[in-house]
């Protein structure tokens, strides 16, 4: 083992708390909701804002600029000194948003001690690995839910990749190609990489071992087998019951370690994971506090 991976397993792993189910007991996280724009359409996916009553991937009470996401870590940093991740994860896809580079620049500058992670959907990871690297950024997390591009289709309605429209058997082989190449890219730059997976019944159970192998093959750390919120194209599907993911994980763990703890996070998401904070909470409670200074003053 070289000796950056050896550093990558010794300190990214050990304290990020979506890679250590010890860490997500003594950590907490920031999700930074600078990406707006993504560059595929998965068929499970309603990209919201502003919905304070729902938790899963693609909400946000508001999309933060650059500024904005920068004095929001100077503030929660401030707050709580067991914060030890700044994350990027939407709402749409952080590669497909050069704010996704500015910010990580930013606060890799202010708070190099601090562990930069960036979610992605994949199709833009070959292009972008040299800027992450380059901007501080040391755990990935890449979204692969195929092998077969004939599975994808039924999960991807359409991709855009390098300013061409794709969609049906195209857009499926394009997305894996790139995806695979970069979680290998990833990999060898020393990154920590977890692979989701989003568990749909009835379309990709048969691929998910062979995703699990792969990932395994290639470097990757942990695997996080997600069930299905149903949603958009998949609304009418059911939610897999926790014995089906289970069953699954422990399929898929003879090839990768699997993460267990998974709370399928806002794109605001603050605290330990299973906490669940968002912005609006954070708004109030500073309110509260600024309302109870001015009382004793």
């Amino acid at each position: 083992m070289s000796p950056r991976k050896d550093y990558r397993n010794r300190t990214v792993i050990k304290n990020h708390p979506c890679f250590s189910e010890n860490a997500h007991h003594r950590f907490g996280r920031i999700h930074l909701p600078v990406a707006p724009a993504c560059n595929i359409q998965c068929g499970y996916c309603t990209r919201k804002y502003d919905c304070a009553n729902e938790s899963r991937p693609g909400i946000t009470s508001a999309v933060l600029t650059p500024a904005e996401a920068v004095e929001r870590v100077r503030s929660l940093v401030e707050r709580n000194e067991r914060l030890s991740v700044i994350g990027i994860a939407g709402p749409g896809d952080p590669l497909a948003n050069d704010a996704t580079i500015e910010v990580s620049m930013a606060v890799h500058r202010e708070y190099p001690e601090l562990i930069l992670c960036v979610s992605t959907n994949g199709l833009l990871l070959p292009d972008r690995i040299g800027e992450l690297v380059e901007s501080g950024v040391r755990s990935i997390t890449v979204t692969i839910n195929a092998v077969l591009p004939e599975v994808a289709e039924k999960i991807y309605s359409w991709v855009v990749y390098r300013g061409e429209h794709y969609s049906g058997r195209p857009a499926a082989d394009i997305l894996l190609e790139n995806q695979w190449a970069g979680l290998s890219m990833a990999v060898e730059a020393g990154l920590a990489v977890k692979v989701n997976t989003v568990l749909i019944p009835g379309v990709n159970d048969n691929d998910i071992p062979f995703i699990a192998r792969l990932a395994g093959k290639r470097g990757a750390d942990i695997m996080n087998i997600m069930p299905l919120i149903p949603n958009a194209v998949f609304e009418q599907f059911q939610r897999p019951s926790r014995e089906y993911v289970n069953i699954m994980r422990k399929k898929c763990g003879r090839h990768i370690p699997q993460m267990t703890h998974c709370r399928q996070c806002r794109a605001d998401a603050c605290g330990e994971v299973g906490e669940d904070g968002d912005m609006e909470l954070e708004v109030l409670f500073s309110r509260i506090g600024e309302i109870y200074n001015e009382m004793v003053v």
